[in-house]
């Protein structure tokens, strides 16, 4: 039973780390990226669609997304998608594409993506650790109903700590080179 408790934590822990890296994506880093506008949600024909549905997204250029819809009419839509996101571009509609430019960041803009980095690693982090929580009281639960030995849960809890701490590292690492990423000029 104690091997099922951590594995399925381990899964989760996985998944915190997965979402936070998923977030760290669509963090502009002054370059173009496609995931900067991929899980914005267009109004389409009354439904919110993600934008990477409707249109084909590009980058030719190391400072600009090039967004070309299937369908010419949706252009205002990705338009208004885009100024009401918190991305922090202006759209350009260029007949029949709707053209990002990336300008340079900024210092101050760098540090705000900074923090901004650290304040999401800092919740997968607490997310982990109180997934560690919730494994340790099943196991020690278990210790309880079922009659599994002290010396068995003190492997398992400490099997459980080298999980979590594997997983907290790989926060670490993943944030940091989020962060190069951003302060790299």
């Amino acid at each position: 039973m104690s091997a099922e408790v951590i594995s399925s934590i381990e899964a989760k822990m996985a998944r915190a780390v997965e979402s936070m890296e998923r977030e760290f994506q669509g963090l502009r880093t002054g370059r173009a990226s496609t995931s900067l506008v991929e899980r914005l949600v267009v109004e389409y024909y009354g439904t919110p669609t993600p934008l990477n549905q409707i249109a084909g997204i590009s980058v030719p250029e190391a400072h600009q997304i090039v967004i070309q819809p299937w369908d010419r009419s949706v252009l205002g839509a990705i338009e208004k998608a885009i100024q009401k996101s918190d991305i922090g571009l202006t759209p350009n509609v260029d007949g029949s594409v709707v053209r990002l430019n990336i300008p340079p960041l900024t210092e101050e803009r760098r540090r705000d993506i900074v923090k901004a980095v650290h304040r999401r690693m800092e919740e997968a982090k607490v997310e982990i650790r109180n997934h560690r929580r919730d494994a340790g009281d099943a196991l020690k639960k278990e210790e309880r109903d079922a009659g599994l030995g002290s010396d068995a849960t003190h492997r398992e809890l400490d099997q459980l700590q080298k999980v979590t701490d594997r997983f907290i590292s790989e926060v670490d690492r993943l944030g940091a080179r989020k962060e190069h990423e951003v302060m790299e000029v």
